[in-house]
C-alpha cells in the first residue's frame, strides 16, 4: 500500500475540523485524520507493506522547465506551496509520529510523491494499492499486475477502488490511457491547459480511436480528408497546440524509474520508538488515534499506552 501523503494530509485537514486540537490548543486535525485513515485502510485491506510517499519537491524543475504554468497558481510568496496556516505546523509532527511508529516514509530529491509511488509500484512483485485523491495516478492502474487506486473521492472516509474497468467507465478510454487523455483534456488544478477546444469527450474519442498521443499525432499528420474524430476543427486545434503537446507529456507522465534505495516497508509489529511515540501522543493529544493505529497494526496494547 502506497500512500500519497500530501494528498491525504490535505484531505484530512479539510475533512476533520480544526477544533480538534492538542492540549495547548494547536490544531492537530490533519495528523489525527491521517493516522485514522491509515488505521482504517490497514484494517480494511490488510496490506503486507506500507509506505507514506512524500513530496520532496512538490513542483519539480524538470516539469516547470517543460511547462512553466505547472502548479504556478499554487505558489506562495516564499516560492513554496500555499498551505493553510493551521496545516503547515502539523506536517513536521506527522513526520515525527510516522518515524516513531516505524512506518516507512520515502521521498526523492527533485521528485514528487507521484514519482516515488510510480517507482515503488513498478518494483513491486505483488498487487499494489495506491491511496490518493489525485486522479493523475489513475495512469498507474494495471489489472495484469494488480495495481489499482484507492481514490479518496470525498473527505477521508469515502474511498473508491479504481481499476482499468473503472477508468473506462468513468472516462470512456482504455484503462491505461489516462495520462494521454489528461494531456489532451488538461487539468486546471495543476495548471495544465490542455489543447484549446478539446474537451473530455473529444479527448476520449481520440484516445480510443488511435491508442495514445503518439498515435493521435501520427494520424493527424497523415490525414488528408478530415473524418471524425479527426474533424477539420480538431485537426486545427491539434496543430495549434503542437508546442504544448511536445511539452506536456513530461509533466503528466509519472517517473517510474527514479533512483530510490531499498525501503523497509514491512508493517511495523511494534513502534520503532515507543517512548518517543508516547511523548508525541501526550504533547499533541494523539492518544486515541495512535491506539487505533496500533490496534490495526496488531501492536501489543502496552505499545500504545
Amino acid at each position: 500500500m502506497l500512500l500519497d501523503a500530501a494528498s491525504l494530509y490535505f484531505r484530512a485537514f479539510y475533512g476533520v475540523p480544526t477544533s480538534v486540537t492538542s492540549p495547548d490548543g494547536r490544531p492537530v486535525n490533519a495528523v489525527r485524520g491521517f493516522l485514522d485513515m491509515i488505521a482504517r485502510l490497514v484494517t480494511a485491506h490488510r496490506p503486507e507493506r506500507l509506505v507514506a510517499c512524500w513530496d520532496d519537491d512538490w513542483r519539480p524543475a524538470f516539469r516547470v522547465a517543460a511547462l512553466p504554468s505547472y502548479k504556478a497558481h499554487r505558489l506562495g510568496p516564499d516560492g513554496g506551496e500555499q498551505t493553510p496556516d493551521e496545516l503547515g505546523p502539523q506536517v513536521p509532527v506527522l513526520v515525527e509520529v510516522l518515524a516513531a511508529a516505524g512506518i516507512a516514509r520515502v521521498g526523492a530529491p527533485g521528485y514528487e510523491a507521484d514519482d516515488v509511488i510510480a517507482t515503488l509500484a513498478a518494483r513491486a512483485r505483488g498487487p499494489v494499492d495506491v491511496v490518493t485523491g489525485d486522479r493523475d495516478l489513475f495512469q498507474l492502474v494495471d489489472d495484469e499486475r494488480g495495481v489499482r487506486v484507492l481514490y479518496t473521492a470525498r473527505g477521508i472516509t469515502d474511498i473508491e477502488a479504481v481499476d482499468e474497468a473503472a477508468v473506462t467507465a468513468r472516462y470512456g478510454i482504455p484503462g491505461r490511457a489516462y495520462a494521454d487523455f489528461a494531456v489532451l483534456r488538461g487539468d486546471p488544478s495543476d495548471g495544465l491547459p490542455g489543447v484549446a477546444g478539446v474537451g473530455a469527450k473529444t479527448a476520449a474519442a481520440l484516445v480510443t480511436a488511435f491508442g495514445d498521443l503518439a498515435g493521435i499525432r501520427a494520424a493527424a499528420a497523415r490525414t488528408v480528408v478530415p473524418e471524425a474524430p479527426l474533424t477539420a476543427a480538431v485537426l486545427r486545434r491539434l496543430s495549434a497546440g503542437a508546442d504544448y503537446l511536445d511539452a506536456a507529456p513530461v509533466v503528466v507522465a509519472v517517473a517510474r524509474d527514479i533512483d530510490l534505495p531499498p525501503v523497509d516497508d514491512v508493517l511495523p509489529r511494534r513502534p520503532d520508538d515507543p517512548e518517543a511515540l508516547a511523548a508525541l501522543a501526550a504533547a499533541h493529544g494523539l492518544q486515541s488515534s495512535i491506539r487505533r493505529l496500533g490496534a490495526a497494526l496488531g501492536w501489543p496494547a502496552a505499545a500504545t499506552g
